[in-house]
């Protein structure tokens, strides 16, 4: 059962990822967790999220801007070590509580998109990338980060798009080259394998027929239950 609720969750993330250029882990991050664990969900959603990246960019790489994207990947690099040591030294009800609230709390800031002339230019690039790396790889949830400092630079839906991929593959890349693939059973990786398969798939026959704001809202609305989940979870587990 957990197989399968496993590649539900995993398909339905990645059609909207390859809808909208993020998405995934704040779709999919807590479930995963709930389901294999905070090392094993957080590793996934890093593999997931790194592949669909791969096929978005596959088509659409002619519309990234190296020169916006540089400082928010070296940004990133310097702290997916540390969001990686914090993983590893947290006890597991701490991470889901962690994850819980980050999920939690990225949902309703990007739900009220929020505006600050702190998250223009290269410092926000930089302050971007720093945290999109940070919780990339201890939560496996880097695209709100990159999501506002896009929001606060005016980046339309074509220009986010392929950059949001481009940041996506290399900060994925990065941490699981810092923590390692994650240990799964041959049947879950090939279920997880045919889920991102098949939602690239479907996210890019319906890339164009659906309005952004439906699946904003939803896209949020999953995050934001997902994470209070999460963070219910791990509470309890610490009391």
């Amino acid at each position: 059962m957990g197989t399968a609720a496993m590649g539900v969750v995993v398909l339905a993330a990645a059609a909207v990822q390859r809808l909208s250029g993020v998405g995934f882990a704040l779709i999919a991050a807590p479930v995963l967790v709930l389901i294999l664990g905070p090392a094993g969900g957080v590793g996934l959603s890093n593999c997931a999220s790194g592949a669909i990246s791969v096929l978005g960019l596959a088509a659409g790489w002619r519309g990234v801007r190296p020169g916006r994207m540089v400082p928010l990947v070296l940004a990133a690099a310097l702290t997916v070590p540390l969001g990686a040591r914090l993983a590893a030294a947290a006890p597991e009800a701490v991470l889901l509580v962690a994850i819980g609230l980050v999920v939690s709390a990225a949902s309703v800031v990007v739900m009220l998109g929020v505006r600050a002339a702190a998250l223009r230019g290269v410092p926000g690039a930089v302050a971007a990338g720093a945290a999109g790396g940070l919780l990339n790889a201890a939560a496996g949830v880097g695209g709100p980060a990159v999501s506002l400092y896009a929001a606060n630079c005016g980046w339309s839906a074509r220009e986010f798009l392929p950059n949001a991929q481009f940041f996506g593959l290399a900060v994925n890349a990065m941490s699981l080259t810092t923590k390692g693939v994650p240990t799964l059973s041959g049947a879950q990786w090939t279920v997880a394998a045919g889920a991102v398969a098949a939602g690239s798939a479907v996210g890019h026959l319906l890339s164009g027929r659906v309005p952004d704001r439906p699946l904003r809202r939803l896209v949020l609305g999953l995050a934001l239950a997902g994470g209070l989940l999460t963070l219910a979870k791990g509470l309890a587990a610490g009391l």
